[in-house]
């Protein structure tokens, strides 16, 4: 895809432009073997997202307003895999743009939407465990299926219009050189990211969960020593601790994403950092890489996924 000039043997992106970037040489070798890997990883992203997206559409018993939030985010990461993967695998290993300056604009967009997206249904799922887990009673009548489906299409359309806005603003830039396409933004751009999509949900989430540990400790310890005294248990209290179980498996995605997400956009707020850099590129794949383990928590802690994974490979699809 790329060229190699008389001079030197310098490989330019697009020779017959005076402004091209250049391009990596790399061997055969190293060629096959990157996207080999980049495209296990993306089927297999998208492979187990879409199992978890089959597995909570058609089995009607796991409609319910959490699984619902699970259901959005792994729609988000399934379209990590299928469209940023392989497009960010190629400009990685092709260390060439060759999709233009406009679809560079689109696939920003889209990469932003994703991104933004995941962790704000991160922050509803906090809510919905925090309500959950620390307000049981209230939480059948505050977390209802209608509500949480159209706060999630809320959440969406917001983060496409933020996206869409970011992209508006990034697509006047000049490029430092043609075959490139890295973010960029102003100032002012930089702080309301910052703000709206660092700094305000992981406080959220994190003291929503801190309060949700705290509870959820202190519910299990008053269940756990019921049963030690040999007394029998009511229906609330074998619903809190499955809630409080449900609340832990939760925070371990929650807490896996942040490990994947905050260094990277730590770094990218770093003045002068390029985004080519092998640092960047390597947290920004711990960032796609995410997308492909919540299903595997899910395998881990969640029986229902398991049992509905099984029905699905056995193309037994009854309700």
């Amino acid at each position: 895809m790329a060229y190699e000039t008389e001079d030197h043997g310098t490989l330019y992106c697009f020779p017959a432009i005076n402004s091209s970037c250049i391009k990596t040489k790399r061997s055969t070798h190293e060629y096959n073997i990157m996207y080999v890997f980049f495209s296990l990883l993306s089927v297999w992203t998208v492979f187990l997202n879409l199992l978890v997206i089959i597995s909570i559409s058609h089995f009607k018993k796991l409609h319910t307003p959490t699984n619902m939030l699970i259901l959005s985010l792994a729609v988000a990461d399934l379209l990590i895999g299928l469209i940023i993967m392989p497009l960010e695998a190629i400009k990685l290993i092709e260390t060439c743009w060759y999709f233009g300056d406009t679809f560079c604009t689109v696939f920003l967009t889209i990469m932003g939407l994703l991104f933004s997206t995941s962790l704000s249904i991160l922050v509803l799922i906090a809510v919905d465990r925090y309500v959950a887990v620390c307000h049981p009673l209230l939480y059948p009548q505050k977390i209802t299926m209608t509500r949480t489906i159209i706060i999630i299409c809320l959440f969406w359309v917001f983060s496409l219009a933020y996206n869409f806005a970011i992209g508006i603003n990034i697509s006047h830039r000049k490029f430092t050189c043609y075959g490139e396409c890295v973010i960029i933004i102003t100032f002012a751009w930089t702080i309301t990211d910052l703000f709206l999509f660092f700094v305000l949900p992981c406080t959220i989430i994190i003291t929503l969960y801190l309060r949700i540990f705290y509870v959820a400790h202190h519910q299990v310890k008053v269940i756990n020593s019921l049963m030690r005294s040999g007394k029998h248990l009511t229906e609330g209290s074998v619903r809190r601790k499955s809630e409080s179980k449900a609340a832990l498996t939760l925070g371990i995605i929650v807490t896996v994403y942040l490990f994947c997400w905050i260094p990277y956009y730590s770094l990218s707020l770093t003045p002068n950092t390029r985004m080519t850099s092998v640092i960047a590129y390597f947290m920004l794949w711990m960032m796609y890489i995410n997308s492909g383990l919540n299903p595997l928590i899910y395998a881990i802690f969640y029986p229902w996924f398991r049992t509905s994974v099984k029905h699905i490979l056995n193309l037994q699809m009854t309700h």
